[in-house]
C-alpha cells in the first residue's frame, strides 16, 4: 500500500512494460555538432569491471584522490560505410529525399566476403537494396550534385562487422549514423567515407560524455514483487489470500485499471542512459592497458578489436549491441582528463 511519501510503487513513465520489437536499439533523436564526423558508432558489451581512478570532480569530497568505479568494456569493432542517405525537410519533419548504396563495397566488402565464408544466401545477412541505388562513387557524387540544394541532413548507412569483434557471430546490422558539420561539408565528408571504415577513434576520446542505447536484460514473465517491487504482505493468518502480491486491484468499476501493478514482462526494454563518462578508447593491442582477463571474458569470449571502457553499467546482456551517440543533454564542464590508476576484473573467485 502506497504512504503519503510514496504513493505508489512502480513508475508510469515506462509503459508500455513490453517486449522491445528489436534486439537493436532505436536511437530516435540526435544532438548537433560544429564538427564534421558521425555523431554516433555502435559496439559490443563485453563485461564489467572496476578502475580506481583520481577524482576530477572540484565539487567532490573526494577531489584529487583515488576513488573505485564500477565500469563496463564495450568492443567497438570499425563500421563500414555502405552508403548514403540524404533528408530534406518538409512542414512535417524531415523525409528521406534518396540513398544510394556504393557498388563495389557491397559487392566486394559484403558479399565476397559474407556469402563465401558463412552463407550461401545474401538474404540472409541484409536487407539488398533495389538495384537502381546501387551505384559507382563517382555516380553517386554526380547525383549528389544535383540534389545539393534541397538536402537538409545527410546520414551514413554503416555496417557493424562482427567477425573483427570477438564474438561468434555472422549476421551484421546496418543502421544510420547523421554526419554533423554544415551540409556542404557532410556531403563531402560522406563522399570520401564511402566504401571506408570509420573506427571509434575518431569519433570518441577519453574523458568525453556519451549516451547508450540498447535493450536490457530479458528476465521473462515476473509477479508483481519482482515487477514493480510493492510490498509483501505479512505472513500471518488474517492475508491469508497470499502474501506476495496486491491487496486490491481496484474498484468495481472501471473493471480493468491499467495503473495496477500486475504480473507481466519484465526486462527486454529499450532504454537510453545519459551522461556516461569514456575512461578509455584504445586497441586490444595497446600494452598501457590490458583487457582481456586470463580465460577470457565470461559469455563473451576475448576482445579483438578496438574497445572503449565506459563508466558505470550499460543495458543489456554481454555480446548485445550497444548504440553510442553524442550527448542529448551534454553536461556544462569542461574537458575531463581521466587518469586511471588501476584496473582489475572480478572472474572465478579471484582479482584480476
Amino acid at each position: 500500500m502506497g504512504k503519503g511519501h510514496r504513493p505508489r510503487r512502480g513508475s508510469m513513465g515506462v509503459y508500455p512494460r513490453k517486449r522491445a520489437r528489436s534486439i537493436v536499439g532505436r536511437v530516435r533523436n540526435w544532438t548537433r555538432i560544429d564538427e564534421v564526423k558521425p555523431l554516433g558508432f555502435a559496439g559490443y558489451k563485453v563485461g564489467a569491471l572496476h578502475v580506481i581512478r583520481l577524482e576530477t570532480n572540484p565539487n567532490s569530497p573526494f577531489y584529487g584522490q583515488e576513488v573505485m568505479k564500477a565500469a563496463t568494456v564495450i568492443e567497438a569493432p570499425p563500421l563500414r560505410v555502405l552508403g548514403i542517405r540524404l533528408y530534406t525537410k518538409t512542414p512535417y519533419g524531415l523525409k528521406s529525399l534518396t540513398e544510394f548504396w556504393n557498388r563495389q563495397i557491397f559487392e566486394a566488402a559484403v558479399k565476397e566476403d559474407y556469402m563465401s565464408k558463412y552463407v550461401n544466401d545474401l538474404k540472409k545477412v541484409l536487407t539488398i537494396p533495389k538495384p537502381d541505388r546501387i551505384l559507382a562513387r563517382e555516380e553517386i557524387s554526380k547525383k549528389i550534385g544535383e540534389l545539393k540544394t534541397f538536402v537538409s541532413e545527410v546520414r551514413l548507412i554503416v555496417a557493424t562487422q562482427p567477425r573483427k569483434a570477438g564474438i561468434h557471430k555472422k549476421k551484421l546490422e546496418i543502421f544510420e549514423i547523421p554526419v554533423g558539420g554544415e551540409v556542404e561539408q557532410a556531403l563531402e565528408y560522406a563522399i570520401s567515407k564511402l566504401g571506408e571504415e570509420i573506427r571509434v577513434t575518431e569519433v570518441f576520446k577519453e574523458g568525453q560524455f556519451i549516451d547508450v542505447i540498447a535493450v536490457t536484460k530479458g528476465k521473462g514473465y515476473q509477479g508483481v514483487i519482482k515487477r514493480f517491487n510493492v510490498k509483501i504482505m505479512p505472513r500471518w493468518h488474517k492475508h491469508r489470500k497470499g502474501h506476495r502480491r496486491i491487496g486490491s486491484v481496484g474498484p468495481a468499476k472501471p473493471a480493468v485499471m491499467f495503473t495496477t501493478p500486475r504480473a507481466g514482462q519484465v526486462g527486454f526494454h529499450q532504454r537510453t542512459e545519459y551522461n556516461k563518462l569514456i575512461l578509455k578508447v584504445g586497441n586490444v593491442s595497446d600494452k598501457d592497458f590490458t583487457v582481456n582477463p586470463a580465460g577470457g571474458w565470461p559469455h563473451y569470449g576475448l576482445v579483438k578489436s578496438d574497445y572503449i571502457v565506459v563508466e558505470g553499467s550499460v543495458p543489456g546482456a554481454p555480446k548485445r549491441l550497444i548504440k553510442i551517440r553524442y550527448p542529448i543533454r551534454p553536461k556544462k564542464t569542461e574537458e575531463i582528463k581521466v587518469n586511471i590508476v588501476y584496473a582489475s576484473i572480478a572472474q572465478g573467485g579471484r582479482t584480476q
